[in-house]
């Protein structure tokens, strides 16, 4: 009963008696991300807060305050365990707003980026490109084989701890995809950040499937390559119904380097809601290779990403496949961390 009592009365306790908020790292859609560092442990444990905004005006309330939304992340959170994923430590309800305790990592893909595109040495180096990009692959392929789609995989959302271990965070915008009773994107007029978004959803497809995140992926490693989003279009917003219009500079941004996707190799195409519009743009052939040029990438590098990158989602490489392709097998050999 006393351990049941001092369970009970920790879990009472206001955020602000169990961490010591030590500073503002970020905020997004759904809410704001602060560091944090433990008072009961004794060891000084940080930790990252995810405070979720409360609901919109005009919302249906909830007598916990807990967003669709929220609801959701927890859920998931809850579900998975994986050393590539970034763990979900307690969640705390207190007046009406709700917070989720996360282990907290260090860096993340972008702050690499950035340090190479600014240092002296203007590339990530091939050792720590590969170790990097299989501990995300091995994290994706976790989250695929327990039927979850990330939606939203783009390098401000991939962590690195100080032990060079890549967590997976954010699945704020994740869906379970096993035997859906309704179209995936119901509810969800817009999903994936634009550079990452891939052409099925550009062409306004209604289902789609776990390749999205891998055509994500294939964008990520692009980036890691050149420093620079791969595929950096306008986004075209919202008109005043909400109806998500044809991301036209977005689809030329990546034509220009995959060539015009044809339709024999990509079956549906010529029924694809948006593919009117595709045929109003200038064709293209197929750069990818050129593009590589010059870069840290093998041979087998550039066939791994142009299978990433393949336009077709049936075809394209899936996280499974893409552990075991030939590019990891070959030196350097990645490491673990």
């Amino acid at each position: 009963m006393r351990l049941y009592r001092a369970q009970r009365d920790s879990a009472r306790k206001p955020v602000n008696a169990k961490y010591a908020i030590l500073g503002f790292i970020s905020s997004g859609t759904y809410g704001r991300v602060y560091k944090a560092m433990s008072r009961d442990d004794g060891e000084g444990q940080l930790y990252a807060i995810k405070k979720f905004k409360p609901d919109k005006e005009g919302e249906m309330p909830t007598y916990t305050g807990v967003t669709q939304s929220a609801a959701r992340e927890i859920a998931l959170n809850r579900e998975i365990k994986h050393e590539n994923i970034i763990a979900l430590r307690e969640v705390m309800l207190e007046e009406k707003s709700i917070y989720m305790v996360f282990e907290y990592a260090e860096h993340d893909f972008l702050q690499v980026i950035h340090h190479h595109a600014t240092g002296l040495i203007r590339s990530v180096p091939a050792p720590v490109l590969k170790s990097l990009m299989f501990q995300l692959l091995n994290g994706v392929q976790y989250l695929h084989s327990s039927h979850i789609l990330h939606r939203d995989l783009k390098p401000a959302n991939i962590l690195i701890t100080s032990k060079g271990v890549v967590k997976i965070g954010d699945l704020g915008l994740a869906r379970l995809v096993q035997n859906p009773l309704q179209p995936l994107s119901y509810g969800d007029k817009v999903v994936v950040t634009i550079w990452y978004r891939a052409p099925e959803l550009l062409m306004g497809a209604r289902h789609y499937t776990k390749a999205i995140d891998c055509w994500a992926i294939g964008c990520i490693l692009g980036e890691m390559l050149s420093l620079r989003p791969m595929f950096k279009g306008e986004e075209a917003k919202l008109d005043s119904k909400k109806n998500v219009p044809f991301q036209r500079d977005q689809v030329v941004k990546i034509v220009e380097v995959l060539g015009t996707p044809d339709p024999s190799r990509w079956p549906g195409l010529l029924h694809m809601p948006e593919y009117q519009n595709l045929a109003r743009i200038e064709r293209y052939k197929p750069a990818l290779p050129a593009w590589c040029r010059g870069k840290a990438l093998s041979p087998a590098g550039v066939e791994f990403m142009n299978q990433l990158l393949d336009y077709n989602p049936t075809t394209r490489l899936n996280a499974r496949e893409a552990l075991q392709h030939r590019w990891f097998q070959e030196d350097p050999i990645p490491t673990a961390k």
